[in-house]
Order: C-alpha cells, then sequence, then structure tokens
C-alpha cells in the first residue's frame, strides 16, 4: 500500500529499497509476490498514481526541468557542454516516468562483455530469459515475452518526414530494420519499439508492476515524499560493517527517521545518487569523505569514478511541408552504423525527432524554427569517462557531476561524432527527404571541416540522458569495481545495488529495459540467496 506517514518511528521490514527507480520498483514488486516476505520501497518525488503528467506519453518533454527532475548541473567542461543539464526522474518510476520510453533489448554482445569481465551470471544466455519475463510484446519470434507486465510496440509509420528518412537511409546503405528481432542491428533504421501502451499510457515500471498490486499486498510499503539521507551502518556479528537500514527525511521536510532491514537494503536511486548516497554512508574513497569530515567506513575506489554516457550533437532542419502534429512521443526512429570495420556492436547511434530541437544552440546564435525535424547522433561506445563528487556532507546539496565529454586520449568519441554530422546530412540530402529538407539552421552547410565540427559540437552537444557506471560491479580483484556480480557492495553486507550504476559500462542502446532486467536480476538472487 502507499503511505504518507510523517511520524520518525523506526520500522522494521526485510528489505528496504532507497530509491524507487526503474529497478527499484520491479525489486519490490517482484520481492513481495512472497507474502512472507515484507518489502519496504522510499521515492523522494511523488507518486505517479493518476498523474497525467507523467503517463502521457506524449507530453514527456515538458517533465525536463520540472519539478519531477532533479535538473543536475554538470562541472564546467573541458571539452564539453558547460550549459548542459543531466536530467534525472523525481517520481516514482524513475526515469522509466520521465523518458521517452524508447524501448531496446540489451545487446547480447554487450552483455558477454559484461561477463568477460568477471559479472559472471550477466551474460545473454542468463539476462536476455529475463527481458521474455519482463515484456508483453506483439513481435514475431520465440526470445519475446507475451504476457510479462511491460507492453512493448513498434510505434507505427505514421510520419510522413520519418516514413521519407527512412527511404533515404537506404540510399546511403542503411536499410530498413525492426529492432528487438533478435540480433543486433550494425547498419540499419527503424521505428523505435516503446513501452507504452496502445492508448499512449508510458509502461514505466512504477505503472506496469506497483499500480496493478498498491493497496493489494499487506507486506509491500510505497512511501513517496521519503528523501533517503544515508544507509545505516553498524558493526556485524564478524565485526564487519552492515547495512541495517536507511535514514530519511519525512515528507513534512522537518522530521526525520530511521526504517530498518531485518535482511538487506538495496539502492535504486540512480547512477548520480546512488554512489552520492554511498559516499554520504562512509564508503567510497578515504580523501573525499575526510575532506567533508565522514568516517571512512569502507575504502572503496570507484565509488563515483567510471561515469558513462551517451553524449549527442545534432543536426537541425527547417522543414519545407508542416510536420506532425501528433506522436507517440516524437523520437520515433533510430539509426543505427558503424564508423569501423570489424565492430560486433554498433558505435553510432543518430535519433529522428519530428520537433525543432534548440536546447542547445540559441544561446549560441543558431537559427530555429517551429516548424522543423531533426537528428541527433550519439556515441554509443564512448571511452571518456567522468566522476559523481559530494559537494558538502549535507544530503539535500546537489553532488558535483562531471561527465567529462570528449576526453579520451585517442579523441574516439569526438571522431565517431564528426562522422555522425556528416552521415546525418548525408541521408538528407538523398532524394526521398528532397519535399522535406530546407535550410540546415545547425550547425549550418558552411560548417565542414574537422575543426569547424569539433568546435560546434563542443559547444551545443547534448547527452540522451544515460549516466550509467558509478558503483559498477566487477570482479573480486577489480580495485574499482564498488560491486560484485551478485550486486553486494564490496566490504559490507547486507547492502546491495539494483540501477544503471552497476553497469561496468553502457550497452549501444537506450538502456531502460536494461535496468528493468537488473531488477528483475536482483529479485531471483535475493531469493537465491535467501534459501
Amino acid at each position: 500500500m502507499t503511505t504518507e506517514t510523517q511520524g520518525t518511528a523506526t520500522e522494521e521490514f526485510d528489505y528496504v529499497i532507497a530509491g524507487g527507480g526503474t529497478a527499484g520498483c520491479v525489486l519490490a514488486a517482484r520481492l513481495s509476490e512472497d507474502p512472507s516476505v515484507t518489502v519496504c520501497l522510499l521515492e523522494a518525488g511523488p507518486s505517479d498514481v493518476g498523474d497525467d503528467n507523467i503517463l502521457k506519453l506524449a507530453d514527456w518533454m515538458h517533465l525536463l526541468d520540472s519539478g519531477y527532475d532533479w535538473d543536475y548541473p554538470v562541472e564546467p567542461q573541458e571539452n564539453g557542454n558547460s550549459f548542459l543539464r543531466h536530467a534525472r526522474a523525481k517520481v516514482l518510476g524513475g526515469c522509466s516516468s520521465h523518458n521517452s520510453c524508447i524501448a531496446f533489448h540489451p545487446p547480447a554482445e554487450c552483455l558477454d562483455g559484461w561477463e568477460a569481465l568477471g559479472c559472471t551470471g550477466w551474460g545473454a544466455k542468463d539476462v536476455l530469459p529475463l527481458v521474455k519475463r519482463l515484456e508483453n510484446n506483439a513481435g514475431p519470434g520465440e526470445h519475446h515475452g507475451r504476457s510479462g507486465p511491460v507492453r512493448l510496440r513498434t510505434i507505427p509509420p505514421v510520419d510522413p518526414c520519418g516514413v521519407a528518412l527512412l527511404q533515404a537511409a537506404e540510399k546511403v546503405g542503411l536499410p530498413t530494420v525492426q529492432f528487438n528481432e533478435g540480433p543486433t542491428v550494425l547498419n540499419g533504421a527503424g521505428w523505435f519499439q516503446i513501452n507504452a501502451g496502445d492508448d499512449g499510457t508510458r509502461m514505466s515500471s512504477s505503472h506496469a508492476y506497483l499500480h496493478p498490486i498498491l493497496g493489494k499486498r499487506p507486506n509491500l510499503e510505497v512511501r513517496t515524499g521519503y528523501w533517503v539521507e544515508k544507509v545505516v551502518l553498524e558493526q556485524g556479528s564478524d565485526g564487519a560493517p552492515r547495512a541495517t537500514g536507511v535514514q530519511f527525511m519525512a515528507p513534512d521536510l522537518i522530521h526525520h527517521g530511521v526504517v530498518r532491514a531485518r535482511r538487506e537494503v538495496v539502492l535504486s536511486a540512480g547512477s548520480i545518487d546512488t554512489p552520492k548516497l554511498l559516499l554520504l554512508s562512509g564508503i567510497g574513497q578515504p580523501e573525499q569523505l575526510r575532506e567533508f569530515g565522514l568516517d571512512v567506513v569502507v575504502e572503496s575506489a570507484g565509488v563515483g569514478e567510471n561515469l558513462d554516457d551517451h553524449v549527442e550533437g545534432l543536426v537541425f532542419w527547417e522543414a519545407l511541408q508542416p510536420m506532425v502534429t501528433a506522436s507517440t512521443q516524437w523520437w520515433e526512429i533510430g539509426v543505427f552504423h558503424t564508423t569501423v570495420p570489424g565492430l560486433d556492436i554498433p558505435d553510432l547511434m543518430m535519433h529522428y525527432g519530428s520537433v525543432p530541437f534548440d536546447m542547445n544552440t540559441v544561446r549560441w546564435g543558431y537559427p530555429t524554427t517551429d516548424n522543423g525535424f531533426c537528428l541527433t547522433p550519439n556515441v554509443t561506445q564512448g571511452r571518456s569517462r567522468g566522476t559523481v563528487k559530494l559537494r558538502s556532507r549535507d544530503f539535500r546539496d546537489r553532488p558535483r557531476v562531471d561527465p567529462r565529454y570528449f576526453t579520451d586520449p585517442e579523441g574516439n568519441d569526438l571522431r565517431v561524432m564528426t562522422e555522425g554530422i556528416r552521415l546525418a546530412r548525408r541521408i538528407v540530402e538523398q532524394e526521398p527527404m528532397a519535399p522535406w529538407a530546407g535550410r540546415e539552421l545547425a550547425p549550418g552547410k558552411d560548417v565542414q571541416t574537422d575543426d569547424e565540427l569539433a568546435d560546434y559540437v563542443k559547444k551545443t552537444h547534448n547527452t540522451v540522458y544515460h549516466p550509467a557506471g558509478t558503483a559498477k560491479m566487477g570482479a573480486d580483484d577489480d580495485p574499482l569495481a564498488v560491486v560484485d556480480a551478485r550486486l553486494r557492495v564490496k566490504g559490507v553486507s547486507g547492502l546491495r545495488v539494483a540501477d544503471a550504476s552497476v553497469m561496468p559500462y553502457l550497452g549501444a542502446v537506450n538502456p531502460n529495459i536494461t535496468c528493468m532486467t537488473i531488477g528483475e536480476k536482483l529479485a531471483d538472487m535475493l531469493v537465491e540467496d535467501r534459501v
């Protein structure tokens, strides 16, 4: 059930989940299937139940920089856009309640790559069956689930500019494909699948997993408006630290309390707030903890390191005909490409938007329009890595998020992005787009050289809002691995993590369905480890 309790009494459950994120909602629903187990899920933001601001997918862009968004600024960037802000959801369901619901199965090659790094049990053979369990998908093939809680469907081809774009992509060697049909698409373009109902209702992990059971399971408490401050760590029977609960601030923003966990605490606060919570709890790099007068409970060099993200560029055109006035979510087509031979996953992806997207260009004087379209090349396998660090010891202060875009020593990320801009132009230059493509508004046809494109990219790039890797899992001998392959925080008992922060690196696709599988997998592991 949902509670709005304002009190500060200490209570106890078997499992306490800190953060109602994408994976956390999945985990809460699966664990509470066992009536003998009690579960408490705490989320700082509001509930999404009955809230069309969240549930109406077509309006998702209104959620950026809103009351449902933590809206994190980034630290000044050496080679990137210092104006950029990281949208992170402040609502039940996490970013699955806040994003565009582009739904990709995790690529098998990426999962097998995780396993090769010591993440035993995270290969394709173990994870892809979880996708089948969670989805209700009408796509062809035995690999699809038909009865899971999350509705996945392919976007219908009703946008005429999008139809022309796919025809143009074929002209440059990128055939039209269907996604989530088994093999990873290396070079091709197609209509996305989305996790949304036929009526356009968002199928977030909160809507899919929790809404049907709220108020029906007395062993499940879902508490919104509860801002977790830190993990409560005590000395265990073996002398080592053990997580015994979490400390929170109540919805009245005055009172504080503790919820205790008999079995385990799970952090599902996302790749920015999970490392922040670990640090505030005394788990991290000693020098950073001591800087703010925090006790060093567990030395863990990887907390807040290894920040991976999909950095995104923009090519933006004025449209010669009126663009569509209705859409599932306005970003309906994906384009994949390999920029060098021999890759087993694409290193370049583009989203096609049927709307103007001048979020990062107007400040530099680039023209805009009310009637335009764009392609947004992004680097799917970036090599730059950033950090998340504390700003102070006050849990209310935003952490210092430093993505360090385009800082990889080899210059790979900027090379891929530059090639992406040129590929976007080649696609739109093809004959099928002639009735649609007017003036190139950004970067503009006069921007042609590598140096000119690099300058444009560094000033105006965005993010696809996919931060990951800041509490990564890995082998026992990996000094930067914060959690092991069973998502247990190293050096602490009774504490695990379930969100994108555990990914060793990002897959080559939008990662939201992958995050749901993390929740599914941890639910299985907690049951196995309880026996």
